[in-house]
């Protein structure tokens, strides 16, 4: 008995989830051919080359920025790229439907069937639509006529830059986007999150390697020219240089060769090859870092904050080149000047020994023996000169006279003022450019009125 209700219960429960399965498939069949006969519906007798409301309103566009990648950021081109995907949502009274579905969920090739704003990017550069290994786009209709139509994009768009507090500057690159053909009476674009969050980016989508992504504003604007107003919607993203790598690569060796400069202050005046070969190497090594610095800049007509510095290191570095070129001109003025002291005081001596001479050749001797005197008593005190040491006979703005060895009194001066105003400067040049606000200067030009 039990055996066969066992076999009847299993029956039972066969037929049951046979019956199930094919009201499933049923249901199903039933509702891609309710969708099929939906879109059927909704594309007979529609126009796509219409606007929706085209005679009547104007056609709002909803739009939003969802961006996957922010970056790189050239210098040179001024331009910025970024990757992002871009939302536009209308709606097409045409595309209403009822029926078991809310929302029509399309792939790209109905996109071609119906009617999509022709919006484009007023600065861009280049623009590139991602097709692999399909065309990146999503389409999807609501039952109230809504419109989704998502796309993903790459855009290399341009960004005007001040570069006058470079290396501590910020810009304002816009991303500026609109009808092409449509005037503002036409179709109107408008932020679909509000001009707070339209705009989303994540901190994980943020590729800058010089740049932090500080914010970014939204705003809408009205484009004028000969063929109409335009609607236009303005993105500023605002990018803030990071300082770090100026400071490793520009700003310390300038600091250092300015400082090593100065060390020749501290040698002796006697030792003119080492302090000019000190002079020229650092002079010759502030023009090769200020050359290696302006590489990675466009060729603005204009100084940029690390011009200005870079200009004031080499003065110091040729100042303290001069300095002891006027070092070595007032010691050989004042060797001269001993020289001629005493090449004097032996004139007198002589006159002074020959009168002696004199008295004592008049006395006991000759005249001829008197000159002989004179004449060795001459060799004698220059045999006696103490031996002049090598480096004073090569090349030494020093002449052979003991006196004028010891510190220049431009030395003594130089040793004090050169650094206390080297560090007054960096002192003023610093504060001046840490405490402006850059990020605002170029909100202000670059914001449109």
């Amino acid at each position: 008995m039990l055996p066969t209700m066992a076999l009847l219960t299993l029956t039972l429960a066969t037929f049951i989830c046979w019956i199930s399965l094919g009201n499933v498939s049923g249901n199903e069949r039933i509702n891609s051919d309710n969708i099929t006969r939906i879109l059927d519906r909704l594309l007979d007798g529609y126009d796509n080359r219409l606007r929706p409301g085209s005679g009547g309103g104007v056609t709002e566009v909803k739009t939003d920025i969802f961006v996957t990648s922010f970056g790189p950021v050239s210098d040179v081109e001024m331009e910025y790229t970024m990757d992002m995907f871009f939302r536009q949502m209308w709606v097409d009274e045409r595309l209403k439907f009822e029926g078991p579905t809310e929302i029509l969920r399309l792939n790209n090739k109905m996109v071609e069937k119906i009617w999509t704003p022709d919006t484009f990017f007023r600065n861009s550069k280049k623009s590139i639509s991602h097709n692999m290994t399909t065309p990146n786009k999503l389409f999807r209709i609501m039952q109230n006529g809504t419109v989704l139509y998502t796309m993903r994009l790459t855009i290399s768009a341009e960004c005007p830059m001040r570069l006058m507090d470079f290396p501590m500057d910020g810009h304002a690159c816009p991303l500026r986007f609109g009808s092409y053909a449509y005037t503002s009476s036409e179709i109107m674009f408008t932020w679909r999150k509000g001009l707070i969050a339209s705009v989303d980016c994540p901190p994980e989508s943020i590729s800058l390697l010089q740049y932090d992504l500080v914010g970014q504003t939204l705003s809408s604007e009205v484009f004028k020219s000969s063929t109409g107003h335009y609607s236009v919607q303005v993105v500023h993203f605002h990018l803030q240089r990071k300082l770090g790598y100026y400071l490793i690569q520009t700003y310390i060796p300038l600091i250092m060769v300015v400082v090593l400069s100065q060390v020749s202050f501290w040698i002796n005046k006697e030792s003119v090859p080492a302090r000019t070969v000190a002079g020229i190497t650092t002079v010759l090594t502030m023009t090769t870092l200020s050359i290696s610095a302006r590489q990675s800049l466009p060729k603005v007509a204009y100084a940029t904050a690390m011009d200005w510095f870079i200009a004031v290191c080499f003065a110091f570095v040729a100042s303290a080149l001069v300095e002891f070129a006027a070092v070595n001109y007032f010691a050989t003025l004042q060797a001269n000047r001993l020289k001629r002291q005493n090449v004097r005081r032996d004139k007198l001596e002589v006159l002074a020994t020959g009168s002696e001479d004199g008295d004592t050749v008049s006395l006991d001797s000759s005249p001829q023996e008197g000159l002989k005197r004179r004449n060795h008593s001459v060799c004698r005190s220059e045999i006696e000169a103490p031996p002049v040491p090598i480096f004073l006979q090569q090349g030494s703005a020093v002449p052979q006279i003991p006196q004028l060895a010891g510190t220049s009194p431009i030395d003594t001066y130089a040793r004090v003022l050169f650094p206390l105003t080297f560090a007054l400067f960096n002192l003023v040049y610093w504060y001046i450019y840490l405490a402006k606000d850059t990020m605002e200067g170029a909100r202000d030009v670059e914001l449109p009125n």
